[in-house]
């Protein structure tokens, strides 16, 4: 069973800043994309809130949600 990690508490005073919120994007069927790795692609098909199947044009990748790499246009 997989656990999500904790969001960690910073002090005021702490000298280490907190990271940037994570925002977990919605994505749709024909919706298009940009990947760091893959370059920009269009969504086929989505299985529940696992994974996405995109067309970045010369192949199709399957895509595990979230994913910080991907980004919607």
């Amino acid at each position: 069973m997989a656990t999500s990690p904790r969001r960690r508490r910073y002090h005021a005073s702490s000298p280490f800043q907190a990271g940037p919120e994570v925002i977990d994007e919605v994505y749709e069927v024909g919706a298009r994309v940009s990947h760091d790795t893959f370059g920009l692609g269009r969504i086929v098909s989505i299985q529940g809130t696992q994974s996405a199947q995109v067309d970045f044009g010369d192949e199709v990748k399957h895509i595990p949600l979230p994913c910080a790499k991907m980004t919607n246009l």
